[in-house]
């Protein structure tokens, strides 16, 4: 078990680092198309449109046909819309690059799904907390890696070199997926429960409350996520004169924090705090960095509203993950963590549409503003779906 966790940890940091490389870049790139900050973070949106239509499909396609086949196929189509996204000449081919990887972007479900096949009840949350740390090692490093690539000066700089790497870092994951990662999802175990219903995401949110509240819980908050990751380059630049490597080693701050909670802080205060306290714990930190992120007159400043939106990530994913994953029985654990993460591709849909609008129209710290209160009503969600699973012990 041990194994497969630590296989599956290094397949998921080297994904999400080729990913994280050119988040940063990506406003960059439509800025030297001559796009407005309303078409930049539609961007951002379109991806995320396109990644919700999926994640459900992939996660009843990992169940019934494995996780390692679904990993694969989603890694080989991130690599291809990572090379268009290097050749692309036009802003309609940033549009094509975001759209393909965000159809192809079923490698977090499955990823999650695996690691709550492979863990026993208690361990769930410290498993989950280590593949969110391993996705955040990938964004801490990504934007970093990126930045330093091509550099602060937007006249001479080249997306190609960033973009070639990223596709590399794809194939690898499917060479590591291919040879170091056994299935989880066994022929056997599929067989088992080939004979129960498969339900639709819809249905199951319906029947399933606590997950209902979860997954609010989960959009609220990822809502706040996107529209940070979305403006944020634009805000900094504008604001500062912030080029793309001084703005990748501030999301490096950001994602090391999340990294070190979801890594170590997780596996320590969830026995002693439960994980729906500690996803409240999350939830305010965020709130509260992205307040000093609004009002922030310096850098300095700004790093502190990023590391407690740091802290506050890695509280809360790991936690409402967990939470999420005991919705689930051993045959539907795929469906309902592709359910689970459809609410988080659904806010990072809204997040984006909304935040370049929000920021034309009302100034430059509004997009975070909003962010925060539309975050807070996310600890009402958490504490209902523990009221909801303490009434379903309870019927049982």
């Amino acid at each position: 078990m041990n194994r497969q966790l630590g296989a599956l940890f290094l397949v998921s940091v080297i994904d999400i680092l080729g990913f994280g490389i050119l988040i940063p870049l990506v406003p960059y790139m439509a800025d030297r198309f001559g796009a407005s900050p309303i078409v930049i973070t539609a961007i951002f949106g379109v991806y995320s449109l396109c990644q919700f239509i999926a994640a459900p499909l992939w996660g009843r396609l990992s169940d019934r046909y494995g996780r390692r086949p679904i990993l694969m196929s989603s890694l080989a189509g991130a690599c291809v819309s990572y090379l268009i996204l290097g050749l692309a000449d036009n802003l309609w081919w940033l549009f094509v690059s975001r759209i393909l990887a965000g159809f192809m972007a079923g490698n977090i479900a499955a990823a999650f799904a695996y690691a709550s096949d492979v863990s026993k009840p208690e361990k769930r949350a410290a498993s989950l907390g280590m593949v969110g740390a391993a996705i955040g090692i990938g964004f801490t490093i990504g934007p970093a890696v990126g930045g330093i690539l091509v550099g602060n000066d937007l006249k001479t700089v080249s997306f190609v070199l960033p973009a070639e790497v990223s596709a590399c870092s794809s194939v690898l994951a499917i060479l590591l997926v291919a040879f170091m990662l056994p299935e989880s999802n066994t022929a056997e175990r599929r067989k088992a429960h080939g004979a129960r219903e498969r339900v639709g995401p819809l249905r199951l949110l319906l029947e399933r409350p606590g997950l209902r509240f979860i997954a609010g819980a989960a959009l609220l908050v990822t809502f706040s996520q996107a529209i940070l990751e979305s403006i944020f380059a634009i805000w900094a630049l504008n604001k500062f004169g912030f080029g793309p490597r001084t703005v990748g080693l501030l999301m490096f701050c950001l994602a090391s924090l999340a990294v070190l909670m979801q890594g170590g802080g997780v596996r320590v205060l969830v026995p002693r705090l439960g994980e729906c306290r500690l996803a409240t714990i999350g939830v305010f930190a965020y709130v509260a960095g992205l307040i000093t992120v609004a009002e922030a007159p310096s850098l300095a400043m700004t790093g502190i509203g990023l590391a407690l939106c740091g802290v506050g990530v890695g509280a809360f994913n790991p936690s409402a993950s967990s939470l999420a994953s005991k919705q689930a029985e051993g045959h539907d654990r795929g469906t309902v963590m592709g359910t689970y993460q459809s609410s988080s591709s659904l806010a990072r849909v809204i997040g984006p549409f909304a935040s370049g609008p929000i920021y034309a129209a009302l100034g430059p710290s509004a997009p975070f503003l909003v962010g925060a209160c539309v975050t807070l009503p996310a600890v009402w969600f958490i504490w209902r779906a523990r009221s909801r699973a303490a009434m379903s012990l309870e019927r049982t």
